[in-house]
């Protein structure tokens, strides 16, 4: 960790322990506090890459690696599904590989929940072959690896994601999502990096050319979305006109108080009894926009963007999910491991490009 000021040291390891603490034994961890009856107690892959990235950002790999390394575990006790889905696409939405597990156990869980959800596959390619780049081995170690990566290349093959509906980040309404094309494409231009692991061009031409076909829009329906920052960061997988309309659409279409809306007519936690206009503003939306700008050097935009995503911090000096429309009240997903992380990594790097 680089030399930081006082309180922003103090406050990355503030919440450095409240993210840990959502962390089973077996290197997996919570969406949120342990016990949770919202179902956040569970593990989900795509929560597991984001909460990933703070300990990542501060140098700690020995965290990072247990989590990969028990995904990896996860796949190879559901292999045999895999296997059957790379041998014929699947027809329902259980037969996909599940995007939440038992973080104990590795067992999934049956109950509809959007279960079809290819960026959880692309996140987890992406960033073990951005590993593997970094320091070959850290989290692959033998054939037995290789052999589960390689599968799910030839899974996001037989889907054919570039024009495969899902149920997205958020797991809802299937559609055709630039995010989740966006993710399976960046996982499958950082799997290369895994030695061994084979993915042929024609996976990333056709990724390439339906996903700048849908951008800036996240879909036929969303004009635009929150989920659409992660092809900026952390896949930097948009060009430049791209990025500029992505930031300008969700600045002015998203961007609130307390932090930013999915999307416009969101009914999750929307205070309006009708589920219309008073979208709940998501807090990692203001670490990931501070985390953004800074990236592209514009470190105003950066530094405010942090400043108000330390308001989102609550009383009790925990994260939570979501504040309800102009509201201060937030909901039971408290602290989010997501939210904490993006916080840290933004509290980190912001804080570091102002002390240069």
């Amino acid at each position: 960790m680089n030399a930081n000021h006082p309180i922003y040291d103090q406050l990355i390891k503030q919440h450095l322990k409240i993210l840990k603490n959502l962390q089973y034994e077996s290197g997996m961890f919570a969406a949120s506090k342990k016990g949770l009856n919202t179902g956040y107690d569970k593990a989900w892959l795509r929560d597991n890459f984001y909460e990933c990235l703070a300990f990542e950002v501060l140098g700690d790999f020995e965290t990072v690696k247990k989590t990969y390394r028990a995904i990896l575990d996860i796949f190879k006790k559901h292999e045999l599904k895999i296997d059957y889905a790379i041998s014929k696409k699947p027809e329902h939405t259980h037969q996909y590989i599940h995007p939440r597990y038992n973080p104990i156990t590795f067992e999934e869980y049956w109950e509809e929940w959007g279960n079809k959800q290819n960026d959880s596959i692309g996140c987890v390619l992406f960033k073990i072959g951005e590993l593997e780049k970094r320091e070959p081995g850290l989290i692959v170690k033998n054939e037995n690896d290789r052999r589960v990566i390689q599968k799910l290349v030839w899974y996001l093959s037989t889907l054919q994601y570039w024009q495969d509906p899902d149920s997205g980040m958020w797991e809802e309404d299937q559609e055709l999502h630039a995010s989740s094309v966006g993710a399976c494409l960046a996982g499958l231009k950082m799997a290369r990096q895994v030695k061994g692991v084979v993915v042929p061009d024609e996976l990333i031409k056709k990724g390439e050319a339906v996903l700048h076909q849908i951008l800036p829009r996240e879909s036929e329906r969303k004009f635009v979305d929150l989920s659409l920052l992660s092809l900026i960061w952390p896949y930097e997988i948009t060009n430049e006109e791209e990025t500029t309309a992505i930031l300008e659409n969700v600045e002015y279409h998203l961007l609130r108080q307390h932090g930013v809306i999915r999307y416009k007519g969101d009914k999750y936690y929307n205070k309006n009894p009708d589920g219309w206009s008073e979208e709940a503003e998501w807090t990692f939306g203001l670490s990931w926009l501070a985390i953004i700008f800074d990236k592209l050097g514009e470190e105003e935009k950066a530094a405010h963007f942090l400043e108000l995503a330390k308001k989102t911090v609550t009383r009790d000096g925990l994260i939570p999910e979501l504040y309800f429309s102009n509201s201060k009240k937030y909901n039971d997903n408290t602290p989010l491991g997501w939210s904490e992380s993006l916080f840290i990594v933004a509290l980190h790097e912001v804080n570091n490009n102002l002390l240069k």
